[in-house]
């Protein structure tokens, strides 16, 4: 019995030569609508599904291969002597090969259609037919991408076009690979019709589905992982576009596994001030104006060594160098504006692993390019993630990402901060959500000049934070308004409670003037006595920043 091939595929890529092949070998090509026209048009025998099914093409061609003489072809088992007999009776030739690729739901859903226009990109039969080949693929042949297209035909040449023959092995893999991808595609298409549909109906949260399935796609191999022994890849989301699927790499060597999750969180903390300025709650001190709206960042091993306002490029950049130009070395460093040539030709001065910035102008292409190992990126994209996920062994934590700065501003003691303070201690603020707990985040002139975190008790970056701040406001700091600063840093952030007043009396002795701190302890009073009786102005937000 000649052999029959079922092709249907939105992406044309490489099935044309694929139907050539098989036509070639005496193969029956069954096809409809635009693949069946594209094969005919070049010259290829095809047969239409409905000359098969006896039914024509109807609904809009929501229904073409919805039938059971094409399901059956393709889900009869070839030894079993029942099915023979039963495809004999009702007339129903075997299906051996299947070729399909699905309807581009993944692009269309990140493309602001209107829910009713993007239904119409789910596709139905395609799954349908890619689930029926794959769950009997040990008769017939599947397909979903060109990639493959070659080592098919010439495992079919080896086999003398019996597909039995064909390696068990291949068959396997191919069929996994619609498991793959079918199961992206149903996630992708249960997230949307969660968040669009379900979510304003019932007015339940489309966060947590009893399923969390995200659709996954690789968007590269890396070298190695955390370490050289580890095995890594970098997966992107299918159906959005967040910060990293929005990111060019402009020059350098290939990012590795560690460089991308410093990426992750130096774009992040560069981004961070100027969202959440736009949401001060309304008890928040007037600021004072510093035409200030640039932000750089540097970090190293994932946690910020420096970072700081400035009026240009140039200025965030020295003022951030200045926190600790030792751990920059080896770093990387994220801005929120496009960095121009005087930025660049500072930043080259010292050893850097990667800029990240949402552009650079074309003098500072040609100054970075000196350094032909550094990796520019240009990130296109803001940072807009709902959740955020951490592997645990069986399974993953689930979370809303940590989005709300201040649920509050209540000012305890019997002092209260200046606007000028205030201005400080929400820039601190926006540093101490990327930086491990106990964080502890001092800061002058919105400039993070003590960085401290990721210790077992708070005491220890507390003292830290605050002696690296003393040493760098000893020496003075360049200001915002272009003068050098004197005296110490008046500002303390902390992303948690203080359980006990030994944080607010070590800050006294630093000389600091005004503490911020989510509050919440049983022993809060006990902190707030010590700072009305050291002078401090204190003052609870209410919303805790831990980062484990």
């Amino acid at each position: 019995m000649k052999k029959r091939a079922l092709i249907s595929v939105f992406y044309k890529d490489g099935v044309l030569e694929l139907a050539q092949y098989l036509a070639s070998k005496g193969w029956e090509i069954l096809s409809t609508g635009g693949t069946k026209k594209h094969l005919a048009d070049a010259g290829v025998p095809v047969t239409d599904v409905s000359a098969v099914t006896g039914f024509p093409e109807c609904l809009d061609g929501r229904v073409k291969t919805l039938h059971p003489k094409i399901h059956a072809g393709i889900l009869g088992i070839r030894n079993n002597p029942e099915h023979a007999k039963t495809m004999e009776d009702l007339g129903v030739d075997p299906i051996d090969l299947v070729c399909v690729n699905l309807y581009p739901f993944f692009e269309k859903v990140q493309a602001g259609l209107s829910f009713e226009e993007t239904v119409e990109f789910i596709d139905i039969g395609g799954p349908t037919m890619l689930r029926s080949a794959a769950k009997n693929h040990d008769d017939v042949l599947v397909l979903t991408e060109a990639a493959d297209y070659a080592e098919v035909m010439a495992e079919l040449d080896a086999a003398g076009q019996d597909t039995q023959k064909v390696s068990r092995d291949l068959k396997r893999r191919l069929a996994g690979k619609v498991f793959n991808l079918t199961s992206a595609y149903d996630a992708a298409v249960a997230r949307f019709m969660l968040g669009e549909a379900a979510a304003p109906a019932s007015g339940k949260s489309p966060l947590w589905p009893e399923y969390f399935t995200v659709p996954y796609k690789k968007a590269q191999s890396l070298r190695y992982g955390e370490n050289g022994h580890q095995q890594a890849a970098l997966y992107l989301n299918a159906d959005s576009v967040g910060a990293f699927g929005g990111m060019k790499q402009l020059q350098g060597k290939e990012l590795s596994y560690n460089n991308m999750r410093d990426l992750d969180i130096a774009w992040k903390a560069a981004c961070a001030y100027g969202e959440f300025m736009k949401s001060l709650p309304e008890a928040f001190p007037a600021a004072p104006e510093t035409k200030a709206p640039v932000i750089c960042v540097a970090l190293k091993h994932n946690t910020p060594c420096g970072a700081a306002l400035g009026k240009t490029v140039l200025e965030a950049y020295q003022r951030t160098f200045l926190v600790d130009p030792v751990s920059i070395f080896g770093g990387i460093v994220g801005c929120n504006t496009i960095i121009d040539a005087t930025a660049a030709s500072e930043m080259i001065k010292t050893f850097l692993e990667v800029v990240v910035a949402p552009g650079f102008t074309a003098e500072a292409l040609e100054i970075f390019s000196a350094k032909k190992n550094l990796r520019l990126v240009q990130a296109e994209t803001k940072p807009n993630a709902i959740t955020e996920t951490l592997s645990v062994d069986g399974g993953i934590l689930v979370q809303e990402r940590d989005n709300t700065l201040f649920s509050d501003w209540k000012v305890v003691t019997e002092k209260a901060p200046t606007a000028e303070q205030a201005a400080d201690m929400a820039f601190g603020m926006t540093m101490a959500l990327f930086v491990k707990s106990n964080a502890i985040v001092v800061v002058k002139d919105r400039v993070a000049v003590g960085l401290a975190g990721g210790q077992v008790n708070r005491i220890w970056p507390t003292e830290q934070s605050l002696a690296r701040a003393k040493i760098l406001t000893d020496a003075g700091l360049p200001c915002l308004d272009g003068k050098t600063s004197t005296g110490g840093a008046e500002v303390m952030i902390s992303d948690a409670f203080f359980p006990f007043a030994d944080c607010v009396e070590m800050a006294a002795k630093y000389g600091i003037k005004a503490i911020v701190q989510p509050g919440g302890s049983m022993r809060d009073q006990e902190s707030i006595d010590a700072a009305n009786r050291l002078g401090i102005a204190m003052v609870f937000t209410g919303t805790r920043h831990f980062k484990h």
